[in-house]
């Protein structure tokens, strides 16, 4: 016997014969060759294969049933007297018969087993669990938001309750921050939704530089207040927050580049010292706004490389991101970034944006101007209606029938698209409001049963998934949760009057 040139382990040669079965769209089997018995066994069809890949089998299926090619995709089948799985490489081919119906198409399933190195299953199985954790992630943004819809609800409820009993007082500050804080998780959701859907959000707002760093103060202040004092020692805060010209941008990624930048001053302070934030205008008619401390400062070696991917002085600690993702937010607001420090005297950013609308330079070396805020709409007559409002989210339901009924609407709850079509059958609706996702009948399936009993009726869908296909023809509006009331309002009377 032949000694191999290296110590790699390879897998025993597999006669390379073609596997092939038939199936139905659901999975029901047909037939199938000796071939594909003798890997994934006389089971059904996928005998052999652990519980997660047989749900990714089930789904490469249900695309195939609907007419889709599904090609290329790879298996690991466990195989007695084997130490490492089987690598299978499977074709899911539609066969379109004239009597089928996409979805019900029957399929042809080929494939071969193939011979590849031991460390490749290895690599398999992170790519099936990053699959999995990027749909965990998705199911995790719909239920966090639902959670988000009911907070910043309750928030507003309160707040009209605060301003009918005693107007400003110190409680009314509080929930704005709590409103704020939530609003912030909002955007974060949305971030991570736009990057699954690989998205890019549209339009700028006005942001006031000035309030924005006033709220992140607030939202920061137990890391430069409670628990420095917990550990003994004492971090002074000083704001000179002058008022500034508006900017163009998105103020939750503002906020979370001034955030970074006071955090990490905060952890350049170990013994304690003083913060400085301070906003003013420029001579070009923009903003500048900087973040100053008196911690142990950079060398110029560190300086040079601080807005370098992944570079931290942080050790373990430091992910070496924080600083290269604000670098960028403010290059996407057309601002600049100024850094000045010594080592053991301090340092300070400072942001620098122009004003709203200013041209942007690309890195092409053409020219774009930014766009500034879209103005609020004007405010034409309010109608006051009967609005049906379906959810199977209880808090979610009864938060969003009392904001409405804040804005004077007659409002009927329905847990349920069925419930929803008994209530509508009794008549009187002017508008339908309902989530998308519910489990017996999603919002789409009750806009179509809607549409047929009524054509032209405004029917507005809510949902809080990662979902780019979540519009329909069946429906005038799709609003993402969590939404503010007068968001929602704006929405409710714009179909109307569309539907006049």
């Amino acid at each position: 016997m032949e000694t191999p040139l290296d110590d790699t382990p390879t897998l025993p040669l597999i006669t390379p014969e073609l596997l092939v079965a038939t199936c139905t769209a659901d999975g029901e089997r047909l037939h199938c060759n000796e071939a594909w018995i003798s890997i994934f066994g006389d089971d059904g069809l996928w005998g052999s294969l652990p519980e997660e890949d047989t749900r990714f089998a089930g789904e490469y299926l249900a695309d195939a049933g609907r007419g889709m090619l599904v090609t290329h995709q790879v298996f690991l089948v466990d195989r007695p007297g084997r130490d490492v799985p089987a690598p299978v490489l499977l074709h899911f081919l539609p066969v379109r018969l004239p009597e089928s119906k996409p979805g019900h198409f029957p399929i042809v399933i080929t494939g071969e087993v193939l011979r590849e190195p031991v460390t490749w299953a290895t690599d398999q199985t992170r790519r099936r669990r990053m699959e999995m954790l990027g749909q965990m992630t998705m199911g995790i943004a719909h239920d966090f938001n639902n959670l988000l819809t009911t907070i910043i609800g309750h928030v507003e409820l309160l707040q009209n309750t605060l301003a009918d009993i005693a107007g400003e007082n110190d409680v009314g500050g509080q929930l704005r921050t709590l409103e704020q804080a939530a609003g912030d998780g909002a955007a974060l959701v949305r971030k991570i939704q736009q990057y699954i859907r690989h998205e890019k959000q549209d339009h700028f707002e006005h942001v006031e530089l000035h309030h924005l760093a006033d709220e992140v103060l607030t939202l920061t202040r137990p890391y430069w207040y409670n628990e420095p004092r917990r550990q003994g020692i004492s971090i002074m805060v000083e704001p000179h927050l002058e008022p500034v010209p508006p900017i163009s941008g998105f103020a939750n990624e503002l906020r979370e580049v001034v955030v970074n930048l006071i955090l990490n001053a905060i952890q350049a302070m170990p013994a304690g010292g003083t913060l400085w934030v301070r906003t003013r205008p420029n001579d070009a008619g923009g903003a500048i706004l900087e973040v100053e401390d008196t911690g142990v400062g950079m060398s110029e070696r560190v300086k040079s490389r601080i807005f370098e991917p992944l570079y931290t002085t942080k050790g373990d600690s430091g992910t070496g991101m924080g600083l290269t993702v604000s670098y960028g937010i403010v290059r996407e607001h057309n601002g600049e970034i100024e850094v000045d420090s010594q080592p053991g005297r301090g340092t300070c950013f400072r942001l620098i944006f122009p004003p709203a609308g200013s041209a942007r330079t690309l890195p092409d070396g053409s020219a774009r101007t930014l766009p500034d805020a879209e103005a609020p709409g004007t405010t034409g007559e309010h109608h006051t209606v009967h609005i049906l409002v379906v959810d199977d989210e209880p808090m979610v339901l009864t938060v969003t029938a009392k904001l409405l009924r804040l804005k004077g609407h007659k409002v009927t709850e329905a847990k349920s698209g069925p419930e929803a079509l008994d209530r509508f059958d009794e008549g009187g609706y002017d508008l339908v409001i309902t989530d998308l996702s519910m489990p017996e009948m999603s919002g789409r399936e009750l806009a179509h049963h809607l549409r047929k009993r009524s054509k032209h009726l405004p029917i507005l869908l809510l949902t809080g998934d990662t979902d780019s296909d979540d519009g329909s023809e069946m429906v005038n509006a799709v609003i993402r949760k969590p939404f503010k009331l007068d968001e929602l309002e704006a929405v409710i009377q714009r179909v109307l009057a569309e539907a006049e």
